[in-house]
């Protein structure tokens, strides 16, 4: 596989929401490492804080002809970061199926009809990096998260599965698993409960403690760092994992049965 991408090298990144959050410092630290950096936004006229360097396009990951469009704009692109997704809570029993189709659409199907448009000018240069950025959920799912931890969960196993078939022709792909991340996201997450819902009670537990952990989780900016060693690293780990005491959960993840871990998982959000 090709060496580590030198900082001064002249090559082109896409991140993909990158108008705010993890995506819009991971596009940040691309450009200062003197990369041509391409920022996605649905509205690229309306990011609130541009960066300057980042070159922005539309896209919308839940329309195919959307995301056509953006990888035919940007052009040969070295390095890929699907950020851009939607973050959801609801029981079960209560998610519109039409908001659970909504989220794999931006969380999943979009980030890999990007990836699948991407692959081939990378395989063809010989060199490429595509890095999947999920979260600690797909490994340690909570009660009341499901669809974003399905979501979560698929995008990792495209990665997974991807990373044969491409690495011989130079190409890396991995996923970063974010733990705790205070980037806002909680005003953003689309919450589905109905009125006198019999989950209402543990529902607004969870999500309390929730926000509370991701108040005093880890920066956009420590998530970034991981990225870019995903990126520039001569061979690419399978799985990066950031914040939430990662090295701790994972190693007991290992020890301990599944059953224990998930009441840990609930435990830590608030339910028994």
């Amino acid at each position: 596989m090709s060496s580590p991408t030198p900082p001064t090298a002249r090559r082109t990144a896409l991140v993909t929401g990158a108008s705010s959050g993890i995506g819009a410092a991971v596009a940040a630290a691309l450009v200062e490492r003197g990369y041509r950096v391409f920022g996605t936004s649905r509205s690229p006229e309306k990011v609130a804080e541009p960066i300057t360097g980042v070159e922005y396009l539309a896209l919308d990951l839940t329309d195919y002809a959307s995301v056509e469009a953006c990888a035919e704009a940007a052009g040969d692109v070295d390095v890929l970061v699907n950020n851009a997704g939607e973050s959801q809570n609801g029981p079960i029993e209560e998610l519109p199926m039409d908001a659970v189709e909504r989220v794999f659409r931006l969380n999943v199907f979009g980030a890999v009809r990007l990836t699948q448009l991407l692959l081939p000018g990378m395989r063809a240069r010989g060199h490429g990096r595509v890095v999947m950025v999920g979260s600690m959920l797909a490994s340690f799912p909570l009660a009341f998260r499901s669809s974003y931890v399905a979501s979560k969960a698929a995008i990792k196993g495209f990665s997974d599965a991807t990373r044969r078939e491409v690495s011989p022709f130079g190409v890396g792909v991995t996923t970063v698993e974010p733990g705790s991340i205070n980037t806002g996201i909680s005003e953003r997450r689309t919450q589905y409960v109905a009125e006198g819902s019999p989950f209402e009670a543990d529902y607004r537990t969870m999500v309390n403690t929730l926000n509370t952990n991701e108040a005093k989780g880890i920066s956009a900016e420590k998530v970034t760092a991981t990225v870019l060693r995903a990126i520039e690293a001569r061979s690419p780990r399978p799985l990066y994992a950031v914040g939430s005491n990662a090295p701790l959960v994972f190693a007991l993840r290992r020890l301990l049965p599944r059953s224990v871990m998930l009441r840990i998982v609930a435990r830590k959000h608030g339910l028994r």
